[in-house]
């Protein structure tokens, strides 16, 4: 077997692990899951599962980062000024675009996880990734001294909205594509939630 084939394969299972246990927590919370259950469901043996991962906590934590990992590649291309530029035009921005797909693409996983059986200790990770990228992104680009608001309020305020968007893009089906979330994020973000509902002068 060649090293691309080997790796392929080790993708494949730990995509049918992960698979099986976004499927399991849904069914029964994270802490009733065991690694016999996993097993069983996902038709492998032991030493398989062991092979790639020491416990399901590991598990979890892998899986997490891996979605983690995807988010991080995409946001130190974002600029607040750039994305101001696309949304004025009415057209999406390419990299908000882009991490809209990443969660599509993982969207049985984030959904449970972000969910009431999921960890809330990842919607923890991912408002501070968005709260630091937000920070460091207008440290670059922003004049302090223009701020109409302290800054670490609209941090706390963008971060929380934002997690809060996508959870309820990916618990309602992600009816609306990732580019009508790209466009609606950013309307929201940028214009505020005044201007978009209609209350402007």
């Amino acid at each position: 077997m060649t090293e691309r084939a080997a790796e392929k394969r080790v993708n494949r299972t730990k995509r049918l692990i992960r698979d099986t246990l976004t499927e399991l927590i849904e069914e029964k919370g994270f802490e009733g899951v065991t690694v016999r259950d996993l097993t069983e469901r996902a038709k492998i043996n032991r030493g398989t599962f062991y092979l790639h991962y020491r416990d399901k906590y590991d598990l979890l934590e892998q899986s997490e980062d891996e979605i983690i990992k995807g988010i991080v590649q995409l946001v130190h291309e974002i600029s607040p000024i750039e994305a101001v530029a696309y949304t004025s035009q009415n057209e999406p921005f390419p990299i908000i675009q882009k991490l809209f797909e990443h969660f599509q693409e993982n969207a049985n996983f984030m959904k449970v996880i972000l969910g009431p059986k999921g960890d809330p200790a990842f919607q923890v990770k991912l408002r501070e990734l968005i709260t630091e990228t937000f920070l460091n992104k207008m440290a670059e680009e922003i004049n302090s001294e223009e701020m109409q608001v302290p800054v670490e309020f609209l941090t706390t305020y963008v971060s929380a909205a934002h997690v809060g968007v996508i959870q309820h893009w990916l618990e309602t089906g992600m009816e609306k594509s990732p580019r009508e979330m790209t466009l609606i994020l950013a309307k929201m973000t940028l214009l505020g939630p005044g201007h978009v509902a209609g209350l402007k002068k």
